[in-house]
């Protein structure tokens, strides 16, 4: 297959061509302000199953049904309780996925066996341009190969899928960087089952009282089932292992320093960079001070790991706050919950 690079800045009919490929049930890599997504119409079973053929995705893993104006929900949602509206008012169009009831519209393919579904409504304008375009929902998992980090430009879309899918849209850089924030209206109470753009402080501050799932904190086993994508199974990763070393900037520098081996790499903040060892494979993911900036960058920085040699790789985290909290959980998710936490008490 020859994968199609559209450019909509340079070629007007760019957004009509991929909203045409989806209508024909074909796979497309489209630009929103998280990650890129890999793009099927969300009803169509056939297109759904090459969404996940392409990537290599477990088909136990639930999709994200984008959508382009808030009254698409209803055609999705068998139920859109307040709180959904609520949170809809206050971050939509933007970076949270809200878990709901679906309708039978949606397939089971694109639910992951379920019968709720996720529905978003992306802020960036070219994705929503091309979900009126096609004139269909779009379920869109991250535009990379299962277990890779995300991709945050069209290249990135390239490297992966070149080959495996019809047409990727340039929309350049994404702005966050990191996927969307996934909150449950399913049961008694709200549940955060996956950090992103929008913080648990902002959906606190709309919901009262928000719980966290545990796969926020842990490795859930492959075997369980899971309400969205990112709960499970090996996410994020470079070919490399990862070792997450969590403290303050200089608590963490100092312990990678004294642990380094011949073939290791790092992955740290700007301002640590110069605390590393030259002619080491040292790639950066933003200031210490900058959570939004260390959200645009950790998925172009672990991927910059592997067109080198190194056999390992120890990696700074921020705090689990804001937006921190969810590029830690990436970086933890890409290390497997493999943590060195140079905060916990000593005996």
């Amino acid at each position: 297959m020859n994968t199609l690079l559209l450019t909509p800045d340079t070629d007007p009919h760019a957004i009509a061509t991929a909203a045409s490929l989806l209508r024909r049930g074909e796979v497309v890599g489209i630009p929103t302000e998280t990650v890129y997504g890999l793009a099927a119409d969300a009803r169509n079973v056939d297109a759904v199953h090459r969404i996940f053929e392409a990537k290599g995705r477990p088909q136990d893993n639930p999709l994200i049904v984008h959508i382009a104006d808030f009254e698409q929900i209803y055609d999705i949602a068998a139920e859109v309780p307040p709180e959904a509206k609520a949170l809809a008012d206050a971050y939509w169009p933007g970076p949270m996925t809200i878990i709901l009831p679906k309708q039978g519209t949606i397939p089971m393919v694109t639910s992951g066996g379920l019968n709720t579904v996720g529905i978003r409504l992306p802020s960036h304008p070219m994705a929503r341009d091309i979900i009126r375009a096609a004139g269909v929902p779009l379920a869109a998992p991250s535009a990379n190969l299962s277990g890779r980090p995300s991709t945050t430009t069209a290249q990135h879309v390239m490297e992966d899928l070149n080959g495996k899918i019809a047409a990727v849209v340039d929309g350049g850089p994404c702005a966050v960087g990191v996927e969307s924030t996934v909150i449950s209206l399913c049961g008694d109470t709200p549940r955060l089952l996956r950090p992103g753009g929008i913080s648990l402080e902002q959906l606190e501050a709309v919901l009262g009282t928000v719980a966290v799932d545990r796969a926020l904190r842990e490795k859930i086993d492959d075997t369980e089932k899971v309400s969205a994508p990112g709960m499970k199974y090996r996410h994020y990763a470079p070919k490399a292992p990862v070792t997450v070393v969590f403290g303050t900037p200089a608590q963490s520098a100092a312990y990678i320093s004294a642990h380094l081996g011949e073939h290791s790499g790092v992955l740290c903040f700007d301002d640590c960079a110069a605390q590393f060892p030259s002619g080491l494979t040292v790639c950066t993911f933003g200031r210490s001070d900058d959570e939004a900036e260390q959200a645009r960058e950790v998925f172009d920085a672990l991927r910059c790991f592997d067109s080198t040699d190194v056999t390992e790789i120890f990696a700074q985290c921020p705090p689990a706050t804001g937006i921190g909290l969810a590029v830690s959980n990436r970086i933890k998710k890409a290390a497997g919950f493999h943590v060195i936490d140079l905060t916990e008490d000593k005996p």
